[in-house]
């Protein structure tokens, strides 16, 4: 998610979770995260000129489309675009060995997109088949390669450079990548970052202290729990099960 680090399409809770662990952990292991960030320097450059795009374009937009839009359609926007990403989990779960998960995926696709009516409708939730993100840096993560330093991309926001580098064939697991209207291409695309910006606008006010600082850790937390299928560290499972 462009500006936001926390992963396009976690749901509320585990968003919500991530940055309540990273209020009580960002400032007890300072030197941790400095490791893990040795171009701070020029990453806070590009995080000031994403923070300008993001206040006076990308966030009014969100607003104006969170204020304009009915909470069944936005909720339907969501769905879609959920069902369209399935794609991509499918193939990453493939390349991960992760039988279980490609099962999921495949079931939630088809579901989804039939008695879901295109994906407008998430189904599968309702009949028992979870949800659960899967990406190319999570692939090359299982297959051991390291995530290298932290790094903010123009747009894109936080990332690291395994994840960076993994950009590239998660767009073009898309299926809205191929269609032919280069114009319809590009609005689907719009909507999609304007969407997931107005989902994300709750989640800011726990944000607290260095805005850098603490959207870095959002970033490197969730990563971790990403990298090895949601598991939090068994010093935070009571805390998951207590919110």
């Amino acid at each position: 998610m462009p500006f936001f680090p926390v992963g396009p399409a976690g749901n509320a809770k585990s968003i919500c979770i991530t940055f309540m662990l990273c209020t009580l952990l960002c400032y007890s292991a300072p030197g941790m995260a400095s490791e893990q960030d040795p171009l701070e320097s020029f990453n806070r450059k590009v995080f000031v000129f994403n923070e300008f795009i993001d206040r006076w374009a990308l966030k009014p937009l969100a607003k104006a489309y969170r204020w304009i839009t009915p909470g069944f359609v936005d909720r339907g926007v969501s769905n879609f675009f959920d069902n369209l990403a399935e794609v991509r989990n499918l193939v990453n779960a493939g390349l991960q060995g992760d039988l279980a998960r490609m099962g999921s995926a495949s079931g939630r696709l088809l579901v989804n997109s039939s008695v879901g009516i295109g994906g407008l409708f998430d189904v599968a939730s309702g009949v028992g088949i979870s949800a659960r993100d899967e990406d190319f840096g999570q692939t090359l993560g299982v297959w051991g390669v390291g995530s290298g330093p932290y790094i903010v991309l123009p747009l894109f926001g936080g990332s690291s450079l395994r994840d960076a580098f993994a950009l590239a064939p998660d767009i073009y697991l898309l299926p809205s990548t191929y269609l032919d209207d280069e114009g319809a291409r590009y609005a689907i695309r719009a909507v999609d970052v304007i969407d997931l910006r107005a989902d994300l606008l709750d989640a800011e006010a726990l944000v607290s202290g260095d805005r850098y600082t603490f959207l870095r850790e959002v970033y490197l937390q969730r990563r971790q729990s990403d990298i090895h299928n949601g598991e939090l560290n068994e010093d935070f499972d009571n805390f998951d099960d207590d919110f």
